[in-house]
């Protein structure tokens, strides 16, 4: 062989050459305690950063110090020990999503719940992640129907919106989220409900429940309960709001229920002070606002250039003794598009959902309703406002004249049909229907304890020989759907004297 070949096969295999050796970056932990790890080395590491402890087990680092990093510990910390080696992974923290995953139940890094199998590996999406820009927001003025008539009538909820739902313990807060899912049946809304702390075996129930009606067809529940560790408490609703970014990129609507934040906030501080953060007011940290606003602001609709589909959020906050101005609810309240009080009184009283109108507000408004509902919904609103004046002093004075004694008569007859039961949503048009029914007089002369029984009687009338008008409340108001609609409540009322 010429020295000149040699040359040449030398310089080939030196450029070909790649080198085999692995190069990382690799810590020591200096303690384990309460999910905690304090790890020195790994200079290098970034805030959010997924960490390998090795035999599958991850952590996340959090705090970034002078000399060590302070991460929580996603798994087993039983099997870390003080001088492990940790490595890290140079990648922020993702879970895998696919359209599997609806009717599923799963944790926040995606461990199944369900006994169903194992979920298909699917696209991997940050955990967190920047909220769309401005620009590439639309408004919000599509309804999104709850099929509660208190609330799509006086509160209304647009696609995109974060209504914030908001009372004491054990006032109905979670029925409102679970019955706005059972009535996105028809109206092509993927659902994610995320269980923050609660019990499995409540979290069991509603699922059972969600079966039961058909709901978890298009519905995924995420949960992270009472007995997990706070790391998982605390990535369980951006994990959820990640699933839902997933279905929005395919241009779909979406809705995210957080049940609840408190809990959340709660699961936040025990980290920040196992973590040797500084405590703030009543021991929270110093990010607490923003640990909840940068969830809630992902969600949004998009407009059709950045391609469209919508993600609606109702975080859940309870309230100690209704108190409002306390500091969690008041920081997710300034985050919200409005909020829907219960008031445990009201409660109390029967009169469920115990929704406080004063209370309560949506800063959508008509905008996220349809024609006919927000045309009726108005006379409504100022029939409850009247009521609700009259009432406070009424039960003083016996002697009532009788424009007053009427606005008192049509007041009750207004809130006993803004009643309903746990698990019935009601449609639109027949929501429209019956609020028209009573801003006209026609439940004027109804006891109001069959005020209920007229109702239900009366939404069957309409289904059995009004379909088309039925359909028309669907697509406007007119002079003609009016005269369609007052003259079924007059052959109603008829029929039902005979």
């Amino acid at each position: 062989m010429s020295t000149e070949t040699l040359i040449q096969q030398l310089k080939t295999k030196i450029s070909q050459f790649e080198s085999q050796v692995n190069v990382s970056e690799t810590g020591t932990v200096t303690s384990v305690r309460d999910g905690i790890a304090t790890i020195s080395g790994l200079a290098g590491c970034q805030s959010s950063e997924m960490l390998n402890f090795g035999n599958g087990i991850l952590g996340l680092a959090l705090n970034l110090e002078e000399d060590s990093i302070g991460a929580i510990i996603l798994g087993d910390q039983t099997a870390i020990s003080e001088g492990d080696s940790v490595k890290r992974t140079k990648e922020i923290l993702s879970i895998s999503v696919s359209n599997d995953i609806i009717g599923r139940v799963v944790g926040p890094l995606m461990n199944v719940l369900d006994g169903k199998g194992d979920l298909s590996k699917g696209k991997q999406v940050p955990v967190e992640k920047i909220a769309p820009g401005v620009m590439s927001r639309e408004p919000v003025n599509q309804p999104l129907q709850t099929g509660i008539k208190y609330i799509d009538a006086l509160i209304p909820i647009g696609r995109g919106q974060r209504e914030l739902i908001i009372g004491d313990r054990q006032t109905g807060k979670t029925q409102i989220a679970i019955d706005t899912i059972l009535n996105q049946h028809d109206q092509d809304v993927i659902c994610i409900y995320v269980a923050i702390g609660q019990k499995r075996s409540k979290v069991a129930r509603i699922v059972a429940e969600l079966e039961k009606r058909g709901a978890m067809r298009y519905t995924t529940v995420v949960l992270a309960g009472a007995s997990d560790n706070p790391a998982l408490l605390y990535l369980a609703p951006y994990a959820g709001t990640s699933i839902a970014e997933y279905f929005m990129d395919q241009g779909k609507d979406v809705l995210v229920v957080y049940d609840d934040l408190s809990k959340h906030a709660v699961a936040y501080r025990e980290m920040s002070l196992l973590l040797r953060r500084p405590p703030g007011r009543e021991a929270y940290p110093g990010d607490v606002f923003y640990l909840h606003s940068r969830l809630l602001e992902r969600s949004c609709r998009r407009n059709e250039a950045h391609g469209g589909g919508s993600i609606t959020a109702l975080p859940i906050i309870e309230t100690q003794a209704g108190d409002l101005s306390a500091y969690i609810p008041t920081n997710v309240i300034s985050i919200t598009d409005g909020q829907i009080f219960l008031e445990t009184d009201l409660f109390y009283k029967g009169i469920r959902p115990a929704i406080n109108a004063g209370a309560s507000v949506s800063r959508v408004g008509g905008t996220a309703q349809i024609k006919a509902m927000k045309k009726n919904a108005g006379p409504m609103k100022l029939a409850l406002a009247q009521y609700r004046e009259l009432a406070s002093f009424a039960q003083f004075d016996s002697d009532l004249d009788p424009a007053t004694k009427l606005t008192l008569d049509r007041g009750k007859r207004v809130t006993e049909i803004m009643k309903q039961k746990q698990y019935s949503p009601v449609s639109t048009a027949h929501q429209i229907a019956g609020i028209y029914a009573v801003n006209k007089g026609y439940l004027d002369n109804v006891p109001i304890e069959m005020i209920s029984g007229w109702e239900k009687t009366f939404h069957q009338f309409l289904d059995a020989s009004k379909k088309h008008m039925i359909d028309a409340l669907m697509t406007g108001w007119d002079d003609s759907i009016e005269e369609k609609l007052q003259r079924a409540c007059e052959e109603f009322n008829m029929t039902r004297s005979d």
